[in-house]
């Protein structure tokens, strides 16, 4: 045997990821959106809500948007 074809310094070859691994990133990827959704939502629930605002009685009724 030739000492060039003894060691391999050449690329390797990469598998590619299987149809789990692909669904798995695919969830993840989803899941991962979602969190960030809500972090950002919450964030900006936060920073809009006016601290010191008393709310009060809540209007309720068929037409209550009318009152106000």
């Amino acid at each position: 045997m030739r000492e060039e074809f003894a060691t391999r310094d050449s690329h390797v070859l990469v598998k590619t990821p299987n149809v789990r691994q692909l669904a798995f990133r695919r969830r993840a990827v989803v899941a991962g959106g979602l969190l960030a959704l809500a972090l950002v939502s919450g964030v900006v629930g936060a920073l809009s809500h006016r601290g010191g605002e008393a709310l009060g009685e809540p209007k309720t009724g068929p037409f209550s948007y009318l009152s106000e």
